[in-house]
């Protein structure tokens, strides 16, 4: 189980959670392409951009071990995809989720069943 060193989005918004490694142009790109694919495929989702450097105990909390990761907090179960974040259909596939729906793919299993 994941611990959430911070706080859920008061409204309720699912979170996303960008571990990045200092102010590198490489760094910058990967903001840039992960809030693309947010604002492109998961509108819905708040988008926290992590500095390791900063807020090494984030990391040891999410269990983060390299930079770039992106890390599905919320909704569970707590998904992470690590090293090139520039594919969509890679990273969307290595959270779980649907480009169309932005839901888990555990959700949309247990909707499609009743």
């Amino acid at each position: 189980m994941s611990r959430v060193l911070g706080p859920l989005p008061a409204d309720g918004r699912p979170l996303l959670r960008l571990f990045i490694a200092g102010t590198s142009p490489r760094s910058s790109r990967t903001v840039e392409a992960v809030r693309h694919l947010r604002d492109a495929h998961l509108p819905a989702y708040e988008l926290e951009v992590v500095d390791l450097y900063q807020q090494p105990q984030l990391a040891e909390a999410d269990r983060v071990v390299a930079a770039p990761t992106l890390v599905r907090v919320s909704p569970g179960p707590t998904r992470r995809v690590a090293g090139d974040l520039t594919d969509a259909r890679r990273i969307l596939h290595g959270l779980g989720l649907d480009a169309a729906e932005g839901a888990p793919a555990e959700a949309r299993g247990r909707a499609d069943e009743r």
